[in-house]
């Protein structure tokens, strides 16, 4: 049993994720995200990654969306990165907390112009008529901002991922892979070795 530190581990993670931006073909900081309703019916769908520290894993979306209604009421998550060309998986479960109004707002101005106006002309997870109405919004907020600013929206704004528990997988021949879990206890981040 071994005592890492956070900082050790998100080293670790770092390292893994460079080597996923050097070979997995497309999206190497896609993750499955695992949110559950307030009746406990789990729900699952891939985001990207854009920021990872010492704080945490963060992604951004709309909190008017069904993992935004879902985080805020039930404040935990599960995260799950696969990258098969190196044939590597990394899990991890914590409890959630939003980004910093400062953090949302750096994020949304650092995204391309079309990408935030999505983000104004989308009632994300809400059900629409045809494909038309989501154009006829673009163009309603294109115009509405013309060549100027484009503010954050309010329901638009980021996520963290505190966790309490990241495994580190790696596959093995005749599948005996190799599973290495880290658990936050009050000594810190303890290691255990699990069967495959």
């Amino acid at each position: 049993m071994t005592v890492k530190s956070i900082s050790e581990l998100l080293h670790e993670f770092q390292q893994w994720m460079q080597e996923a931006e050097q070979k997995e073909p497309n999206d190497p900081t896609a993750m499955a995200l695992a949110t559950v309703d307030p009746q406990g019916q789990p729900s699952v769908r891939m985001v990207l990654l854009k920021h990872a520290d010492d704080r945490g894993f963060v992604f951004y979306t709309n909190f008017e969306s069904q993992k935004g209604t879902e985080l805020l009421s039930t404040p935990h998550a599960g995260l799950c990165f696969h990258w098969k060309s190196l044939r590597r998986s990394i899990r991890i479960q914590g409890k959630i907390e939003k980004v910093t109004d400062a953090e949302a707002d750096a994020y949304f101005q650092s995204r391309p112009r079309d990408s935030r106006i999505g983000a104004w002309a989308s009632q994300q997870s809400r059900p629409m008529e045809g494909r038309f109405e989501l154009e006829k919004a673009v163009a309603k907020y294109t115009a509405k901002f013309g060549i100027g600013e484009i503010p954050r929206p309010d329901y638009w704004s980021g996520f963290r991922v505190i966790p309490s528990r990241i495994e580190f997988w790696r596959d093995r021949p005749f599948r005996l892979h190799e599973r290495r879990q880290f658990n936050l206890g009050e000594e810190g981040w303890t290691e255990s070795v699990l069967y495959p």
